[in-house]
């Protein structure tokens, strides 16, 4: 079986989500860094990889997969990670709380997006940050509000980590790196010190893969 080879960058979102889901099917796997902030996924070689000019790729099994949600449905049913539940309600209501955040905060939050904004804005001082805590916050508020919904024991949804809490660490980071305040989300807070104590999250914390 070939090597898996993961092509990302450290602060990618989407990178940050595979890396997880990686670390908790037990996969060894190379990381290959495409720097977004130098251009590098706009250029030829990574263009060939996934024509949206995105990371992260994954070669795995002979397979090149794009998209982190796809690349999540991939390992799970292929290494059993068991990230949703078995019955169709709830598996339903746990991919809400992921695409809750990778489709609806995460596109509008990301980087590229939120320096074209700036680009069109008359007044940007600290444009990027305004932006990024004027829908993350907002977004994680709703999010909090759905976890009611489930019993955090410790995790999102449960007792081991799944979906929801592979796509919520990631964004969480996101926040505290733009200084969104999470004081008034205690469920949120919970599963973010229960993530933080797993090996295949710590493992898998951009801090662990910045460039050197």
């Amino acid at each position: 079986m070939s090597k898996t080879v993961l092509y990302d960058y450290w602060r990618s979102s989407a990178s940050y989500r595979v890396r997880i889901a990686l670390n908790l099917a037990g996969i060894d796997y190379r990381a290959v860094v495409v720097d977004l902030v130098g251009g590098e996924h706009k250029g030829d070689a990574h263009i060939a990889r996934n024509p949206q000019g995105l990371v992260p790729v994954l070669d795995i099994d002979g397979q090149r997969l794009t998209q982190s949600l796809a690349i999540l449905d991939y390992l799970d049913k292929t290494r059993e990670l068991n990230l949703l539940p078995d019955d169709a309600a709830g598996r339903a209501r746990v991919q809400a709380l992921a695409y809750a955040i990778v489709v609806d905060i995460h596109p509008v939050c990301n980087l590229s997006v939120a320096r074209h904004a700036t680009t069109l804005s008359k007044d940007p001082t600290d444009m990027p940050g305004e932006w990024m805590r004027h829908f993350i916050r907002p977004g994680l508020q709703a999010f909090e509000t759905m976890l009611g919904e489930f019993e955090q024991t410790p995790y999102c949804v449960g007792s081991q980590p799944g979906l929801a809490d592979i796509c919520l660490i990631p964004q969480i980071y996101n926040a505290r790196r733009w200084k969104v305040d999470l004081s008034d989300m205690p469920r949120l807070l919970g599963v973010e010190k229960a993530c933080a104590d797993h090996p295949a999250f710590v493992a898998a914390h951009p801090d662990r893969h910045a460039p050197q």
